[in-house]
């Protein structure tokens, strides 16, 4: 298995590989889901679990928000499609949450294997809590873990999605700490001419390499 995550495990920049699959909505070809939207697709140790319980239901109570920055959520853990819809079923009879988005049944781990998420040192029959942000065009732009014990912060899984179609959107690079509505950083200049223009801009200038400007 260490092989074989070393050779296909994606990386930033890499294409997201494509997969089938069976979910909570049925068949789903993930070049298919992808289609135009970002996608987030991350992984939970187990259902039935009190940590994935409290990501899962974070989730799908943002379904507003992810709908609105066009961006479309998909759930993996090695259980089975039986072990999912009772699970999905339990938990919106005790909570009324319901999780809509679907969740990939990787009872066989290939697409856990295929996106890196079992790591032995931790376990090697549940995955990690691994997220993968994907651009429209099947591109990973981002990649987060968390071990097993440890629950995401849903706050700056939102934030850094805002962050990356912000920074395409704009051609700008985003600084430590940033929040939507903060000032964002220029890219600096190439050539002499540039630098001559960006001194006489009113952007604001930390130094000529480091300038900033609202949007």
């Amino acid at each position: 298995m260490e092989n074989l995550l070393q050779y296909t495990m994606p990386r930033i920049g890499d294409q997201a590989p494509d997969f089938d699959a069976i979910t909570t909505i049925g068949k789903l070809k993930f070049s298919d889901y992808n289609n135009g939207s970002w996608i987030i697709l991350f992984s939970h140790p187990a259902d039935f679990t009190p940590v994935c319980t409290t990501e899962m239901t974070g989730f799908a109570l943002e379904k507003d928000f992810f709908a609105k920055h066009n961006c479309k959520l998909i759930g993996l853990s090695i259980d089975s499609i039986h072990a999912h819809i009772a699970w999905v079923n339990a938990v919106q009879e005790k909570t009324g949450v319901l999780f809509e988005f679907p969740i990939i049944a990787d009872i066989d781990m290939k697409v856990a294997q295929l996106y890196g998420m079992l790591q032995p040192g931790e376990s090697e029959t549940a995955a990690v809590r691994a997220v993968f942000i994907i651009d429209p065009i099947g591109k990973v732009r981002l990649i987060m873990y968390y071990p097993l014990n440890v629950g995401r912060n849903m706050e700056e899984i939102k934030r850094t999605l805002i962050a990356l179609q912000t920074s395409d959107e704009y051609s700008v690079a985003i600084p430590l700490n940033w929040q939507p509505g903060d000032k964002v950083i220029v890219p600096p200049p190439k050539t002499l001419d540039a630098l001559a223009e960006r001194k006489a801009s009113n952007l604001e200038m930390v130094d000529w390499y480091l300038a900033k400007k609202s949007i």
